[in-house]
């Protein structure tokens, strides 16, 4: 079972707006990384994200590449400073590939755990519209199992 852990794109400032949107860049960024993953062959059974609005319009540009005709899903506990039990106990149980799309520094402390075992072991930062590639060991099933880095992705990364 693979695990995607995103960041949502680059937002507006709060003073631009105060929900904070994904920007003209950050939705930029957001396509340019969902037309790679889909080009790559990625695909995954869900698309989790947090309830604010920045990571919703990251998770719905990528569902139609990653996961046409899905259900794009809103998940609790996915805030920069959430705890992290939720979602280690959902993906322990998840057996379809899934995509979580949430915010830093929860992203990076979650990816630390499932990696390290620690979450502030600082494994990878996420920049906005970052994508990691998570695998469980289907044999190890302690505390929601054995976690690999498979790669991590940046917009950056894919120029333009």
């Amino acid at each position: 079972m693979r695990l995607y852990l995103v960041r949502h794109g680059l937002a507006v400032t709060k003073d631009e707006n105060p929900d904070r949107p994904l920007s003209d860049q950050g939705q930029k960024d957001v396509d340019r990384m969902a037309s790679f993953l889909g080009r790559a062959g990625v695909r995954v059974g869900r698309v989790l994200h947090s309830e604010i609005l920045r990571a919703q319009q990251t998770a719905l540009a990528f569902s139609p590449v990653i996961g046409p005709g899905m259900i794009v899903e809103e998940m609790k506990d996915l805030k920069p400073s959430s705890r992290l039990d939720t979602l280690v106990e959902l993906a322990g149980q998840w057996t379809e590939d899934t995509m979580v799309v949430g915010h830093d520094p929860f992203m990076s402390r979650v990816a630390s755990y499932f990696v390290a075992g620690e979450p502030d072991a600082g494994v990878f930062a996420f920049d906005p519209g970052a994508v990691a590639c998570l695998e469980r060991d289907p044999i190890i099933t302690d505390k929601g199992g054995h976690w690999s880095l498979m790669w991590h992705m940046t917009p950056g990364l894919l120029g333009g």
